[in-house]
């Protein structure tokens, strides 16, 4: 059984997906991040497309022809993507809290103008705003004692990267009608109430379609993380329902 993960926007792979992985064993397991922090500075010419062709690298190196795909917020955008350009090599889909269902509905939300507004503001202000914009009103982002991590001096300009271009790139709808493996969908109840709405989107879309909610957890602080052992579960159960 082989499983590719993709992170969010903030914390690497290694660091997102410690909590779960030991819950996972005998899986094999290819953990990426995005393409987009490959280098110092985001690729000049960087797009979803950059996202997708990533996934397709990191999925031959590991020796994967068709694979279990999981992903959480930006990653879980790229996700989405993925399936609707290849979705032949995907055995199922499951995304915690996708940053877009990348869909015309979704670009409409109203939610994106504070998206580019967060984005106008100095690094410091930049990030913590995004991350108040992930959670319900009454939620405050949990801060890290310590200093910050050096992984965290690439995000302000990841974070504008990918956002920008999660707002440019549509798919078609009938894209997901045709995707026929099984789709499950996670997030937590103190998440931004955007999610429930997507979440709502994405059943009227995928013909196999479930959902699972955390009750108390939020997009920073998730399911794979806060409770890996029954996220593992969940997954395991979704992966037996594989028609490959």
């Amino acid at each position: 059984m082989n499983a590719l993960f993709l992170p969010g926007i903030i914390a690497p792979a290694s660091i997102r997906y410690a909590p779960l992985l030991p819950h996972l064993k005998g899986v094999g397991a290819c953990v990426c991040d995005l393409a987009v922090y490959a280098g110092a500075e985001p690729p000049a010419d960087y797009s979803i497309d950059t996202e997708i062709a990533s996934i397709d690298a990191n999925a031959d190196r590991a020796g994967f022809e068709r694979f279990h795909l999981y992903a959480h917020s930006g990653g879980g955008a790229c996700a989405l993507a993925y399936i609707a350009k290849r979705p032949e090599r995907v055995l199922t889909l499951t995304v915690d809290e996708p940053a877009s269902d990348l869909t015309a509905a979704d670009h409409a939300d109203p939610y994106w103008k504070l998206i580019d507004e967060a984005r106008s503001l100095p690094d410091r202000e930049a990030t913590v705003a995004f991350l108040k914009l992930q959670l319900a009103p009454d939620v405050e982002p949990p801060i890290p004692p310590g200093p910050p991590p050096p992984w965290l001096a690439k995000r302000p300009a990841g974070i504008r990267a990918i956002s920008r271009e999660l707002e440019r790139y549509e798919v078609d709808p009938a894209r997901y009608r045709a995707f026929e493996a099984p789709v499950l969908y996670t997030h937590g109840s103190k998440s931004h109430p955007r999610w429930l709405a997507m979440r709502d989107r994405l059943a009227g879309l995928f013909p196999d379609f479930r959902s699972e909610l955390f009750e108390g957890l939020h997009h920073l602080n998730t399911s794979h993380q806060a409770e890996p052992a029954r996220t593992a579960d969940l997954l395991r159960a979704h992966w037996a329902r594989a028609a490959g």
